[in-house]
């Protein structure tokens, strides 16, 4: 059996990230934060551990608080503004890369749905995904 290879992008190609392996998780957060980091009604991401990751090309670093005091470090490209990657101050064994930087449909679909307090009501989310308000 394969690992699978997969890589991330920005919208114009210049930032990389490729991933050896599958996700240890994929996830959805509803936060009104990712709403506005997305410009989408929630945020889709997968979760790899760091050394499966490796990155080329030049980003730079926005550092966002979130509603529970933790810090992310989101890295997008400067050219086009594309988020590739991010890493969580207090998990950094990890790195998230957004769902959508794949381009990919046959990407696996999410585990876990959160802060469904702010889901927008006509959003549903796939059978079987663990839920938290």
């Amino acid at each position: 059996m394969t690992t699978p290879t997969r890589l991330a992008s920005c919208s114009c190609g210049q930032l990389t990230a490729t991933v050896q392996g599958d996700p240890i998780r994929v996830a959805v957060c509803h936060c009104l934060t990712c709403q506005r980091r997305t410009g989408s009604v929630f945020g889709a991401q997968a979760r790899f551990p760091r050394e499966a990751v490796r990155t080329a090309g030049t980003g730079r670093t926005y550092t966002r608080t979130g509603d529970e005091g933790g810090q992310c470090r989101f890295t997008f490209c400067p050219e086009c503004g594309a988020t590739v990657f991010y890493s969580m101050a207090d998990q950094d064994d990890f790195v998230g890369i957004p769902v959508g930087a794949f381009a990919d449909p046959a990407f696996p679909g999410p585990a876990l749905s959160v802060y469904e307090e702010r889901m927008h009501s006509w959003v549903t989310m796939p059978q079987g995904v663990a839920h938290i308000v």
